[in-house]
């Protein structure tokens, strides 16, 4: 450990103040942040002294979260294989049904395996568009603001992508996502000082465009 710690200080002198990448600071100290326990800690009254940092109580959150992934990837798998067997279908098309090919997945709904794998193949591109284009408007705030970047995203961004429908076109999860954090978050200063969450914003920016479809339309 204290050899990466020292390797970390040589690497911190480059993105520090009055080094090469001095704009890039932040996702420097993001990175250092999430790979190694801070050097700063509050030793006197009257702070309350605690193990439980911002970062580790966000990682606590992220590893609640795992059991609602997994329902949520077995469930949406689930229910394709359903309607694929509704239709008569024994593949699933397009590039999905090229890649579970190649290790032989196939579209039973009563294998585990086949719908936690047809499930991902919808939620993975979906969560990893989110941590890209939410992770970008992260670190550009946080350069600009000479702020470090907050562990409160890797929420947010599971959040949004388990709220999303599966099916959703690729473009609207980065427009959905930008929405939110810039919108929800970023204009009331970032951190700790906005007073929406941005997964629900970014959900509710991609919802409200569609309710033109259902007006007039009835249900039961």
């Amino acid at each position: 450990m204290k050899d990466k710690a020292n390797f970390a200080d040589k690497i911190k002198r480059i993105f520090s103040k009055g080094g090469p990448l001095e704009n890039l600071y932040p996702l420097y100290e993001g990175a250092e942040k999430f790979l190694l326990t801070p050097g700063s800690v509050t030793r006197g009254a009257p702070h309350v002294r605690d193990f439980m940092d911002l970062k580790r109580m966000m990682i606590t959150v992220v590893f609640a979260l795992i059991p609602t992934i997994i329902m949520a990837l077995y469930n949406t798998g689930l229910q394709a294989n359903l309607a694929l067997r509704e239709i008569d279908l024994k593949s699933i098309a397009g590039w999905r049904g090229d890649l579970s090919g190649m290790f032989g997945i196939g579209v039973n709904p009563d294998s585990v395996l086949d719908n936690m794998v047809h499930g991902a193949l919808y939620f993975l591109p979906v969560y990893l568009l989110t941590l890209a284009a939410g992770g970008f408007w992260e670190i550009l705030f946080a350069s600009l603001r000479k702020r470090t970047i907050s562990e409160g995203f890797l929420v947010t961004s599971l959040l949004f992508a388990l709220i999303l429908p599966p099916d959703i076109s690729w473009w609207q999860v980065i427009l959905g996502i930008s929405f939110g954090v810039v919108v929800g978050k970023e204009i009331f200063g970032g951190v700790g000082m906005n007073v929406l969450n941005p997964a629900l914003v970014g959900r509710c920016f991609l919802f409200f465009p569609t309710l033109k479809k259902f007006q007039g339309t009835r249900y039961g």
